[in-house]
């Protein structure tokens, strides 16, 4: 997904391939990411369950370090799987 559109910043490159060979865990991967939408999203543009651009930051840099804009695809699974073991914050 190339260019600055409005999901530019929250793309992980090679998830969709990732997914196609492991689809078991797309489950897991729509779970965590309905835990970290934004409060409100239907709201505002683009009216999708996103979280907050700078949340989104701030989670890729405490699970990959500061300087990082995007995880590797297994990077991406490992974190939901760790997200969806925390209790619900809402």
């Amino acid at each position: 997904m190339a260019g600055s559109g409005p999901l530019t910043s929250y793309w992980t490159p090679g998830l969709s391939t990732y997914l196609l060979r492991h689809p078991s865990s797309l489950s897991t991967l729509a779970r965590a990411a309905w835990r970290l939408r934004r409060t409100g999203w239907w709201r505002r543009a683009p009216f999708l369950p996103l979280p907050d651009r700078e949340y989104w930051k701030f989670r890729i840099a405490t699970a990959a370090g500061a300087g990082t804009t995007a995880l590797e695809p297994a990077a991406v699974l490992d974190a939901a799987r760790w997200a969806l073991l925390q209790p619900a914050g809402r």
